[in-house]
């Protein structure tokens, strides 16, 4: 665990990462995790440049949406077995403890991130990958495709980076117990059906359907979308009198925006409006 990260520079169209693929077209920033000979799986470095990465988004403008996928027809196995879970059974309390709180890094950079997040889910999407698929912001998965937070089955809790917390807040308390108390496999129909999942679709068309709902996310007004996803975020611990007090703030600051401003004289005009993120 002590290698250094590589480095986020920016602009993050022309960020070269190391241990996942990055593309930027038309506003949309598009990861892959990229080993599919393992079905993707997650390493110490992996997690530290994805870490960095969605931390770097907050300083970039020109990113709108970010999508999420896997290459060779899987999204993530989870954490290497290899490379992540044979190393934590030689290390002592503070580095058990240094591990699992990095991990759980991943999860706050993915809630802090401004954009929102399209994952793209095909094939296995296990452990820390269900993690992540669970972070982001809407999912749409390929037919066939599978979940399972694993995390009993290799003898852990299932509060493993924000799972406890979340996962019940999209599924349902009982769902989301069932999968993190037996870690079985969650189908693409029963992510659709609970919630986890927007829709399915083909696996040929997954990722292009994710870029598409990103690109129609990216074409709105950027200050309201970020507000959108810091008001879903913030309003679980509030009670309906704070959040609705919380969202008039929120409002009353989108309402100065120039977006607002120009989505007014397209509708007058009857055209639709273009947003310009300010």
């Amino acid at each position: 665990m002590s290698k250094p990260a590589n480095p986020v520079t920016l602009p993050l169209a022309d960020y070269s990462p190391k241990h996942f693929l990055l593309a930027v077209v038309d506003r949309v920033a598009t990861v892959t995790l990229n080993r599919p000979e393992r079905k993707n799986p997650l390493t110490f470095d992996s997690y530290r440049e994805l870490t960095d990465f969605f931390r770097a988004c907050a300083m970039d403008d020109e990113v709108k949406t970010i999508v999420v996928t896997g290459a060779g027809g899987n999204f993530s196995s989870g954490g290497d077995v290899f490379e992540i879970i044979g190393p934590l059974i030689q290390m002592d309390t503070k580095g058990l403890t240094a591990f699992t709180r990095m991990t759980g890094d991943l999860v706050k950079a993915m809630r802090a991130c401004p954009q929102p997040i399209v994952a793209a889910v095909e094939g296995i999407c296990a452990g820390a990958g269900a993690i992540v698929a669970m972070a982001s912001d809407l999912r749409l998965a390929a037919t066939g495709a599978k979940v399972a937070f694993l995390f009993n089955k290799v003898g852990l809790a299932g509060c493993d980076m924000g799972a406890c917390a979340i996962l019940p807040r999209i599924i349902g308390q009982s769902r989301a117990s069932e999968l993190l108390y037996t870690g079985r496999f969650m189908t693409a129909e029963e992510g659709e059906k609970w919630g986890f999942f927007s829709r399915i679709v083909t696996p040929e068309t997954v990722l292009a359907q994710a870029q598409l709902l990103a690109t129609q996310i990216a074409a709105g007004p950027t200050f309201a979308n970020t507000m959108t996803k810091r008001m879903l975020a913030m309003e679980w611990a509030m009670s309906v009198e704070e959040a609705i007090e919380a969202e008039a703030v929120a409002q009353a600051l989108c309402m100065t925006t120039e977006d607002f401003g120009r989505a007014f004289e397209a509708f007058s005009n009857k055209r639709t409006p273009v947003f310009e993120g300010n």
